[in-house]
């Protein structure tokens, strides 16, 4: 199986941009403690959160086709399936549960650290009810793709409030690192 060292190696070779590191370690960490909470390999599940967006910024036309082509040919066919499925339009099945915690994360992730990132105590004093409001607000954070966000926490079959307080938690306990 691939290890962090090495998909780190691909993610590092494909993305450069500061945002979107911090984007795939954020979904790193949150797919993480998802696999601890769901008993599930938290190795596996924290490589796909790592790997999910690698070839977006070099290849955008081709993602996630590139890098699911490589975990292919390196035999990482879960992880790979995936990330291939980390978007309802692409219309691939939700066969795992690593799937469907791909979906149900990505977004709202990424939502969650554009919340911080408006606030001047950061991470610190989020809660679920203020993403919920602004996740009702269609101005902020425009780009995210709220139905995404609801047909993932519907596939991973969990309550919103209690996932976004989940994915609050874990992005807290580093908050440091990840500047939020």
């Amino acid at each position: 199986m691939i290890d962090r060292p090495q998909a780190r190696a691909i993610l590092h070779e494909m993305t450069k941009s500061e945002s979107l590191l911090r984007h795939a370690r954020t979904v790193e960490l949150v797919m993480e403690a998802y696999a601890a909470k769901f008993g599930e390999n938290e190795e596996e599940w924290a490589i796909t959160g790592l790997l999910h967006d690698a070839d977006y910024e070099a290849y955008p036309g081709e993602h996630p086709n590139v890098i699911v082509n490589r975990l292919r040919e390196m035999g990482e066919s879960r992880i790979a399936h995936a990330i291939s499925a980390h978007h309802t339009q692409w219309n691939v099945p939700y066969n795992s549960q690593l799937d469907k915690a791909l979906l149900a994360c990505d977004e709202l992730t990424g939502f969650i650290v554009a919340c911080c990132q408006v606030r001047p105590e950061g991470i610190t004093t989020l809660t679920s009810k203020s993403v919920q409001k602004k996740l009702k607000q269609k101005s902020f954070a425009a780009k995210v793709e709220r139905e995404e966000i609801q047909q993932g926490v519907d596939l991973l079959g969990v309550d919103q409030k209690e996932h976004i307080d989940f994915i609050i938690s874990v992005l807290k306990a580093h908050r440091e690192e990840l500047g939020i």
